[in-house]
């Protein structure tokens, strides 16, 4: 009987997409053998540019990291990959402190930059 497949998160703000998709593309063999859940315009970009099934949430600042942090308040989530814009500020700041929090409280990993992320999916880590 087969294992299910772990549970990683991919969200980016705008201005660190391009890094969320150089990240991916860089660990698209890796990552395909997980499931991947992601806000809804990181999940669309994600889709278009890697060929990878993602199940996407509604858009980050209208529910999405609230509907993932749901997720990991379940146990349904092994990872969170938030590529985080530290320069800006975000109107779902609420939302996006929520999901911090439950990463914490459940001892889910939590990358917020692709040297964190690389070292999670490292065959050491998860």
């Amino acid at each position: 009987m087969t294992e299910p497949r772990k549970t990683v998160a991919l969200i980016a703000h705008d201005n660190k997409k391009a890094e969320m998709l150089a990240f991916v593309q860089a660990n698209k063999e890796t990552l395909a053998r997980y499931y991947l859940v992601a806000t809804g315009t990181t999940g669309k970009l994600l889709a278009d540019h890697t060929g990878l099934e993602v199940n996407r949430m509604l858009s980050g600042p209208v529910g999405g990291d609230a509907q993932i942090a749901a997720q990991v308040a379940e146990g349904r989530v092994e990872a969170v990959f938030f590529f985080i814009d530290p320069l800006s500020k975000h109107p779902h700041d609420p939302d996006i402190n929520m999901l911090l929090r439950l990463c914490n409280v459940h001892d889910v990993p939590l990358a917020t930059n692709a040297s964190t992320a690389a070292f999670v999916i490292s065959p050491k880590a998860l």
